[in-house]
């Protein structure tokens, strides 16, 4: 496109040499001028193109710490969740590591002796598989964890010992087939709430 108008400045149908000379000179340096700038378009484009990927780049370079702080904290979830899968021991909610195990035990003994002490006694069938539950949670319980050194001075360990210790000595007392009175039962309740909440 820059030749068409230099042509029409540059007519070819000029007589005489020197003046075909004057007016070529004059033509090239139009078109030199046209060429410059065009060229200096080009740089400026270029340059403005080169600023803007300066700018993307600084900005990405002062985002990436923040981006790696995001990442490390993914990173850390998914291996802590992990590492949480298969880790023996478990944070309780006072900050003790203790055995999963332990406190898998300790919950399942808290709610089927809870249900069965809030069983209805006069529906003796369903009353008897509570009781059936909650007893045989206990003999696993107490088969895995009495005496073992890390839980025994958890004070979920001394409640619940202490809450079957009581219904125990109710039943060894007045028979198996006995009504627990209120009092018992509520003692026992209590128990079971405190070796709850201290996991």
């Amino acid at each position: 496109m820059a030749a068409f108008p230099a042509a029409r400045i540059c007519p070819l149908a000029i007589s005489s040499s020197a003046e075909r000379k004057r007016l070529q000179s004059r033509c090239n340096a139009m078109l030199s001028l046209d060429e410059t700038s065009t060229s200096r378009r080009f740089l400026m484009q270029n340059a403005a193109v080169s600023a803007l990927a300066l700018l993307n780049l600084n900005c990405g370079l002062m985002l990436l710490p923040a981006r790696a702080e995001e990442k490390a904290k993914d990173d850390e979830g998914l291996v802590g969740a992990l590492q949480s899968l298969f880790d023996p021991n478990e944070k309780t909610k006072s900050g003790k590591v203790l055995p999963k195990a332990y406190l898998k035990s300790v919950r399942e003994v808290v709610k089927t002796l809870r249900e069965s002490l809030e069983e209805d006694t006069k529906d003796m069938a369903k009353f008897r598989r509570t009781a059936d539950a909650a007893k045989e949670s206990i003999r696993e319980y107490l088969s895995s964890w009495r005496g073992q050194k890390e839980v025994v001075n958890e004070e979920s360990y001394a409640m619940l010992e202490k809450a079957i210790r009581s219904l125990a000595s109710f039943y060894s007392k007045a028979g198996p087939s006995a009504p627990l009175p209120e009092e018992v039962k509520t003692e026992i309740l209590s128990n079971l709430t405190t070796a709850e909440d201290s996991l």
